[in-house]
């Protein structure tokens, strides 16, 4: 055996951990690209396919591709992934709305660019050289960043600007899958202002809260013209939550009397100190 097969048949060879490693993390995210594709909610697929990048990024990391791994969860996981998921939250995509094409004919042509991209795929790694490859000591030896940018502005530089091209078009794609089209024409001030006159509702401006002598609160309903209290004066939240003061006229006469008796209270205490001050 020479000793160029027994170097190679080294650095080939995989240690157990980078086995666990690939057959555990590869499975993980085998199944979040399922879910990506499978989940019903466009919320639930945006996560599977973050937990599909990070792992992704674990096994840049792993094969001594730093640049790739931080910039994997930085740029994509981190910003483009999670704006999309935020702009998914936001807008509340829901199923029903993936089953009505904005574009016509936009479910053949994605499978047509998945079936091309599937072909180039195979076609790569067909091409690919098994028998002859360089180690990371060679590939990193000017530096990893360095030696990226070099193969990316020298060798790969129309895949890199294509695939820049291809991001910008995907972003643009989004914008327009989420955007809903008005079918019907919209209701003009007018007809609104007629609609809520026929469906009974309350026209002019809801009475404020209630001001007292000692109250000027938000949970206090404000009086009618007749006295009454109106709970319509008082926020919804807190009339579920039943945190509305009472104003009625038996808690009135209550706050009149404790009222009336503080007042004799401090007249009685006065007029004590007046008559000590005479003696």
């Amino acid at each position: 055996m020479s000793a160029g097969t027994i170097a190679f048949a080294a650095a080939s060879a995989t240690s157990t951990g980078e086995a666990v490693q690939f057959w555990v993390l590869g499975t993980v995210a085998v199944l979040g690209a399922l879910a990506t594709v499978l989940m019903k909610k466009a919320v639930h697929s945006a996560l599977s396919l973050a937990a599909t990048m990070i792992i992704l990024a674990v096994f840049y990391l792993a094969n001594g591709a730093y640049f790739l791994g931080i910039v994997q969860i930085v740029v994509y996981t981190g910003a483009i992934m999670m704006l999309f998921l935020f702009v998914v939250m936001l807008v509340g995509v829901t199923a029903a709305d993936s089953l009505k094409e904005t574009i016509r004919g936009q479910r053949w042509l994605a499978a047509c660019c998945g079936l091309g991209f599937g072909i180039l795929l195979i076609a790569g790694l067909g091409n690919a050289s098994l028998r002859q490859f360089n180690g990371l000591g060679q590939a990193n030896s000017g530096g990893n960043v360095q030696g990226l940018a070099a193969l990316i502005f020298t060798k790969y530089v129309f895949a890199f600007e294509l695939t820049g091209a291809l991001l910008i078009t995907a972003a643009v794609g989004a914008m327009v899958l989420t955007h809903r089209e008005r079918a019907e024409r919209a209701a003009t001030q007018r007809e609104l202002s007629e609609a809520r006159v026929r469906e009974g509702k309350q026209l002019p401006p809801l009475p404020a809260p209630g001001v007292y002598a000692r109250h000027n609160a938000v949970d206090i309903p404000g009086l009618l013209p007749d006295g009454t209290p109106s709970e319509l004066t008082v926020s919804p939240t807190l009339r579920a939550r039943g945190q509305i003061r009472d104003v009625s006229g038996q808690a009135l006469a209550e706050l009149a009397a404790l009222e009336q008796r503080s007042g004799d209270w401090v007249e009685r205490g006065h007029s004590e100190d007046t008559k000590g001050a005479a003696k």
